[in-house]
């Protein structure tokens, strides 16, 4: 079985990752797939984009963790929602996690909700957490 986690440089990316690990931990151990997508071209300062030391720091988390895990980052300027669905369509994911953060509704009506897309959009149940 495999958990996808949708993950951004954040508290909220930090605290899925840290549920999915817990999941992905349970019933023997699932493989956990680490989604850092963003919209933007990462050369133009993306911050939703893990930098190289970042994703370093994430492996030693996962290996210390002693999770099977692949990190992916696709660059293609799709909606993260997108990416983040369609890789657990692709893998059959038992599950997604994903961090959430307060945003009032005018912010989600400009700025659209990649966790609202996902939550709607998934086919396998999605796990939300908030940052502590």
């Amino acid at each position: 079985m495999t958990i996808v986690v949708g993950y951004v440089p954040t508290s909220q990316g930090n605290a899925a990752l840290d549920r999915a690990i817990i999941e992905a931990r349970r019933d023997g151990g699932q493989k956990l797939i680490v989604v850092n997508a963003s919209r933007s071209d990462p050369l133009e300062g993306d911050k939703s984009i893990a930098a190289p030391e970042k994703l370093a720091q994430i492996r030693r988390q996962l290996d210390f963790a002693g999770v099977d895990y692949d990190i992916r980052q696709p660059l293609r300027g799709q909606d993260p929602a997108g990416e983040i669905v369609q890789t657990a369509t692709d893998l059959g994911a038992s599950l997604i996690v994903i961090g959430l953060r307060k945003r009032s509704p005018v912010g989600k009506m400009i700025f659209g909700s990649t966790a609202q897309a996902v939550l709607l959009d998934a086919e396998c149940p999605v796990l939300a957490v908030k940052a502590a």
